[in-house]
C-alpha cells in the first residue's frame, strides 16, 4: 500500500519537476544543468513533505534531524543518478530534453522509494 501511495506522490513532485524543468529550459531556453537541479530540488522537497503526509510516519524510526539528513543522502545519490541519465541522454544520444527528463525521472523514482522506505522511514 505504501508503495501506492508513494507513486501517487512521486507522480505529482515528477509533474512539478517535469513541468517547471519544461519551462525553465524547454520553453525559456535557460541552461539544462542548473535548471535539472533546481527543479529536483523542488520536487525532492514536495515529495518529503507529501511523503511525511501521506506515505511514511516521520519521527517514528529516526530523531526528525537524522530523517532530515537521511532524505538529502538519498536525493543527493538520486540527483547524481538524475544529472547522469540527464547527460547521456542529451548530451550523448541527442533525445529532447523533456524526453531524457522523462527518463531520468523514471531511473530515480524506485531508489528514491527503496531509499527512504528502507534507510529513513
Amino acid at each position: 500500500m505504501r508503495l501506492f501511495k508513494y507513486f501517487f506522490v512521486g507522480g505529482f513532485a515528477a509533474i512539478i519537476d517535469i513541468g517547471l524543468f519544461s519551462l525553465f529550459a524547454s520553453y525559456l531556453g535557460l541552461p539544462w544543468i542548473p535548471v535539472s537541479i533546481f527543479t529536483f530540488i523542488l520536487a525532492t522537497l514536495v515529495n518529503y513533505f507529501l511523503s511525511i503526509q501521506i506515505v511514511f510516519k516521520s519521527g517514528v524510526r529516526h530523531q526528525k534531524h537524522v530523517e532530515l539528513i537521511g532524505v538529502f543522502i538519498v536525493s543527493t545519490l538520486a540527483l547524481l543518478v538524475n544529472q547522469a541519465v540527464l547527460y547521456v541522454g542529451i548530451e550523448i544520444l541527442g533525445l529532447q530534453l523533456i524526453i531524457s527528463k522523462i527518463i531520468a525521472t523514471g531511473t530515480v523514482f524506485f531508489w528514491n522509494y527503496f531509499g527512504r522506505s528502507k534507510f529513513i522511514f
